[in-house]
């Protein structure tokens, strides 16, 4: 079927109309801008606030009153007795203070010593406590051990530590039916002025294993007393007791 009209000639017939047109409002637009006017803005006058309200209350007028100050009256000196004139023709006594410096060349013979005065006061014995086997100066002495401070502190310790291995029953830990493995049991007692072993305590897994403990301790030896100061004294001794229940 064929076309009767061309369609872009039939746009073309219109082209100079729409050219006139965007003449027209290009000049119309260009006409505004040149005939606009601006004006400068006016801001009105501030309203002016009245503190009339807040300035009726009148101050009061102080007056100013000069307070005089009161004489203070200080009362009179003393009045100076009357001062008695003596005479140069009385004889005043004179003191005579005897001297007690002993002179270097008199001699001090017996009769003039006397101790009445002297008061013969008894000495106190010291009280000293017990002093720890680490800090005692001069240590408790097992039997048989000999040596220095330091030679009978290891003798004492191994000797204690020998009593203990033969007289401690350690199959005790096995018929309490305690569990398998290392126990231990803790040991203090006193090695008092006299050697004496006193004041032993325990502690250990079982009540019966503390009882054996303490009978063991308390068979100790006598032992020759620790002395501090040059002073016998009671000297605190604690060992730990190992030993291994096997199942």
């Amino acid at each position: 079927m064929e076309i009767k009209k061309n369609p872009r000639q039939q746009l073309e017939n219109f082209s100079k109309i729409f050219f006139q047109i965007g003449i027209v409002l290009t000049l119309f637009i260009i006409y505004t801008f040149i005939e606009h006017k601006t004006y400068e803005k006016t801001y009105g006058e501030l309203e002016t606030v009245v503190l009339v309200a807040e300035m009726t209350e009148e101050i009061p007028i102080v007056k100013v009153i000069k307070i005089k100050p009161t004489q203070v009256k200080t009362p009179p000196p003393p009045s100076i007795e009357k001062l008695e004139v003596v005479k140069d023709d009385v004889e005043v006594p004179e003191t005579i203070i005897e001297s007690t410096e002993t002179d270097e060349n008199e001699a001090i013979t017996d009769a003039d010593v006397t101790t009445d005065d002297i008061v013969e006061i008894a000495e106190q014995e010291s009280i000293v406590e017990d002093v720890p086997f680490m800090m005692i100066q001069n240590v408790p002495v097992y039997p048989g051990c000999k040596g220095n401070n330091e030679q009978l502190k290891k003798c004492f310790t191994k000797k204690v530590s020998k009593h203990f291995g033969r007289n401690f029953n350690a199959n005790l830990g096995n018929e309490l039916g305690l569990s398998s493995g290392k126990k231990s049991i803790y040991v203090v007692f006193t090695v008092d002025k006299a050697g004496n072993i006193t004041n032993v305590r325990a502690r250990g897994p079982h009540p019966t294993l503390e009882k054996e403990v303490v009978q063991v301790t308390q068979s100790l030896p006598k032992m020759t007393p620790g002395k501090q100061h040059g002073v016998s004294v009671g000297v605190t001794y604690s060992i730990p007791i190992t030993f291994e229940v096997i199942m």
